[in-house]
């Protein structure tokens, strides 16, 4: 227990040397609050003492979940058991540490699904700010287990204080996440976002929005919009369920976002976006005179080309979406943007898994569409 302890008081000590190289606006966080590995070798400080991006709420039942505890019970019971995956929600911190390394567990077994490999479904992805402000890829955590996952993510990291971004899992529930750097070197929160960039972008929509089928959490769209946009974004993708519910309408619209996205349409009928989208568009006006929303019509299934029944069933859909939106437009609602989906996988048909959820390749090409005209929305020129 001594050496424990001395152990302890050395790691502070060093902690107070290096802690002012953390750059500026980061905050370092206390030592103390860390746990020292077996070894002594490294020091482990929970995420959430850093932070979660990507949470619109802070009342949640369990510090990883998406909706929050009044939810429960308000929501359609499929929409309330999604919002456990912590699809969307990342960590960013900044270290001079020449490794990062994470333990984290799962709330469910189920690691991998048959269309989606078990590092979108429940690894980890760490990215690093570049020295032009941009993100680059550099680590991933498989996982291996539901509890007790440990990894390096990235090592012989080059000297001097970096700021990284970590993504967790898209489709299992985050347990718990922690993040281990070498001892005698700081672990702190990372700078703000400057004003004009600190309201999140809110994406509401279906498995597609929730990150199937990406192969690692940063892939789904919204988590490479954001990161072109390096601004927060909340994922709020329900697989299978992305329908415009009332009650979660009513929910978002009193958050205080950029911009709402609503890709919805691939989960609903003609029928309900008719009954549903106006509405929607109201409850939202009413609390928000001016926030952008964008709306983005069905992607194209890709068998569509081929399958006449398969294009239909896309096109009826999206034209029920543009009847709404010109019914609102001429309405006088204003600050309502579009997103057709025309080109939006490309031409070559090899953007998919099974012909409607993305692979990688699928989800970049969803970004470059959106990109364009969400930027007009927020008022935000291309770099």
């Amino acid at each position: 227990m001594f050496e424990r302890c001395m152990s302890s008081d050395i790691l502070w000590i060093l902690f107070l040397i290096v802690a002012p190289a953390l750059c500026a606006g980061a905050q370092a966080l206390d030592a103390s609050k860390g746990v020292p590995s077996e070894d002594g070798a490294t020091l482990w400080f929970s995420a959430l003492e850093l932070g979660l991006e990507g949470q619109g709420w802070t009342q949640l039942k369990h510090p990883y979940d998406r909706l929050p505890s009044e939810a429960e019970g308000a929501v359609p019971d499929p929409v309330w058991s999604l919002s456990h995956d912590s699809a969307g929600l990342c960590v960013r911190f900044v270290t001079e540490s020449p490794s990062v390394s994470a333990r984290w567990s799962l709330r469910s077994q189920d690691l991998a699904m048959p269309h989606m490999p078990a590092t979108g479904v429940s690894g980890l992805d760490l990215y690093v700010r570049r020295p032009d402000g941009s993100w680059g890829w550099i680590g991933q955590g498989r996982p291996e287990k539901a509890t007790g996952n440990e990894q390096t993510l990235v090592s012989g990291v080059p000297e001097g204080v970096h700021e990284y971004l970590l993504y967790l899992p898209l489709y299992n529930g985050t347990e718990s996440v922690e993040i281990g750097v070498k001892a005698g070197t700081s672990l702190g929160k990372a700078p703000a976002y400057p004003p004009e960039r600190a309201k999140p972008v809110l994406v509401w929509g279906t498995s597609i929005v929730q990150g199937g089928c990406a192969s690692r959490p940063g892939m789904a769209y919204p988590a490479i919009l954001g990161r072109r946009l390096d601004r927060p974004f909340i994922n709020l993708g329900f697989s299978g369920n992305g329908k415009m519910d009332p009650p979660l309408a009513g929910l978002i619209a009193h958050l205080d976002v950029a911009a709402y996205v609503i890709d919805c349409v691939p989960n609903m009928t003609p029928e309900l976006i008719t009954e549903r989208a106006e509405p929607l568009v109201h409850t939202l006006r009413a609390v928000h005179a001016d926030t952008p929303i964008v709306f983005v019509e069905c992607v194209p299934y890709e068998c569509a080309w081929f399958v006449a029944e398969a294009r239909a069933s896309y096109e009826e859909k999206n034209a029920a979406l543009k009847a709404a939106y010109g019914r609102l437009t001429a309405q006088g609602v204003t600050g309502l943007h579009y997103v057709r989906c025309d080109g939006m996988f490309g031409h070559d048909n090899e953007s998919t898994v099974d012909g409607t959820h993305p692979t990688d390749l699928g989800f970049l090409r969803i970004a470059d569409a959106i990109e364009p005209p969400l930027r007009r929305a927020l008022g935000v020129s291309a770099k």
